[in-house]
């Protein structure tokens, strides 16, 4: 009967030993303490926060006055700010086979600039994509989480290679198929050569199997239609602004009349009438509609803006443009010959036009319509560069009249709402992504304190400043 109480003394030490060698285990992989966190739902601050992180998941947020976490790596926020990472809802990866590098070595710009999500809207290259989809996952390419919606929907002939081409409800419901079995989390259109049928029975095939539908519209059709058929966004406010006139069914008339003969009316050809058109309470029903029926609108005003300068701006002595593949760079000479070809009238027009597509953007807000932010970076698209467009985008936002939290929403919140993927981002919540930027300053007393990253985190991997700036000098083409 001894021998219980003598093996209890010898053992007991080093169950005692091995409870506390336990206790010591990190039980997280990454703790952020004494941050300002940044509710991009509510614009407020919520001071002194640790932010607990583990297998690429936020599992915690607390108040840094209680107990300390024991964590593998420990950052101070102190002073900085932390938000959600931002979502780039309209880039492109395209070029062909030939630019398959070139476009994946545009990735670290998007983390550099604090873009943890994209959306690519539609390319040639969506097998790559889904290659380099997966390698994030995995920890083995640094790059931002991809959306895509492979190839695009497009009449015959269509502008954009890789597009899928339909003209009637069997083609549509081909191409639909053959999208759900790539799957592709959204159905993006465009309008370089597609009916006006054909544009509307897509978005309403797409509804009926639960796909998601953003896109271009074909001038044949209104977006009063294409919203009441179920279309979910508007790619740019070229479509917007036409629903803004007075005068759209005659100049939609029009455009369709014109389709069979030698000069077709297009997009650019009708928009001075609609601009001499426009009417504020034609606007304010366009967007009673669109909020009605949900169809976010992504305003794109940095490219616009771009391209109304393009003719007037050497972007030869671009800093960023050192880092652009000089295959891509290629790509830009089109749009920049067209630019240079411009009469004085058409800059002047252009000019006009940007001005007055910023002041659509808060009557939009306070409509109800939601925003997304999204940059249009890619090949093709002439010194859009990958990361600080989508910041420019958002500074825009502002200065066409959003508060600073109504921009980071658009860049956060409204684009994971937008892609179903709420739930898991978008907030800074336990149980949602580890996709966090730390700022030295604070983004809702000035949108462009966003440039003033200290860290970025995505799915629980940590990047300081320096090791960003590494990352983007380690793709820099010589000269």
């Amino acid at each position: 009967m001894k021998l219980l109480p003598r093996l209890l003394a010898a053992t007991l030490p080093l169950l005692v030993a091995g409870c506390a060698g336990h206790r010591s285990q990190p039980a997280y992989d990454l703790v952020i303490t004494h941050a300002n966190v940044v509710d991009v739902e509510t614009g407020q601050v919520r001071p002194n926060q640790t932010v607990a992180i583990a297998n690429g998941q936020i599992r915690q947020v607390t108040n840094t006055s209680g107990p300390a976490l024991v964590s593998r790596r420990t950052v101070d926020g102190t002073g900085k700010y932390l938000i959600p990472g931002l979502w780039d809802m309209h880039v492109h990866f395209r070029g062909g086979d030939s630019l398959i590098t070139a476009n994946r070595n545009l990735l670290p710009l998007y983390l550099a600039h604090g873009i943890t999500t994209v959306r690519d809207a539609g390319g040639d290259l969506t097998p790559s994509i889904f290659v380099w989809r997966e390698q994030i996952r995995a920890g083995q390419l640094a790059g931002p989480t991809i959306y895509t919606s492979g190839p695009k929907i497009d009449g015959p002939k269509a502008f954009w290679a890789g597009s899928l081409e339909v003209e009637n409800q069997a083609q549509i419901d081909k191409a639909l198929d053959s999208l759900q079995r790539l799957k592709v989390d959204y159905v993006k259109l465009y309008e370089s050569t597609i009916s006006r049928e054909a544009f509307l029975n897509t978005i309403a095939a797409a509804q009926k199997r639960g796909m998601l539908t953003t896109g271009h519209m074909p001038y044949t059709a209104t977006l009063r239609e294409a919203s009441e058929r179920g279309l979910d966004a508007s790619e740019h406010l070229y479509y917007v602004f036409k629903g803004c006139s007075n005068r759209e069914d005659s100049i939609t008339q029009a455009v369709q009349r014109s389709l069979n003969t030698p000069k077709p009316l297009g997009l650019f050809a009708v928009l001075p009438a609609i601009y001499r058109t426009y009417d504020a309470a034609t606007a304010a029903r366009l967007y009673q509609t669109l909020a009605k029926n949900h169809t976010a609108v992504v305003p794109t005003l940095y490219i616009q803006k771009l391209l109304a300068e393009l003719p007037e701006t050497d972007h030869s002595r671009d800093t960023l443009l050192a880092y652009i593949d000089p295959k891509i760079q290629a790509t830009y000479a089109r749009r920049l010959a067209g630019a240079r070809a411009q009469s004085a009238a058409t800059r002047a027009f252009n000019k006009q036009l940007s001005a007055k597509f910023m002041t659509l953007v808060p009557a939009l807000q306070q409509a109800g319509v939601t925003l997304l932010a999204g940059s249009d970076s890619g090949a093709s698209n002439s010194y859009v560069y990958p990361g600080t467009s989508l910041l420019g985008e958002l500074e825009l936002l502002v200065q066409a009249g959003l508060t600073p939290a109504q921009a980071l929403q658009a860049a956060t919140i409204n684009g994971a709402r937008f892609l179903k993927a709420d739930q898991r981002s978008g907030t800074i919540r336990a149980g949602k992504d580890a996709d966090l930027v730390l700022l030295n300053q604070n983004p809702l007393e000035d949108i462009a304190h966003l440039r003033q990253i200290n860290t970025v985190i995505t799915r629980g991997r940590v990047y300081s400043a320096l090791e960003l700036r590494q990352m983007v000098q380690s793709i820099k083409h010589s000269e």
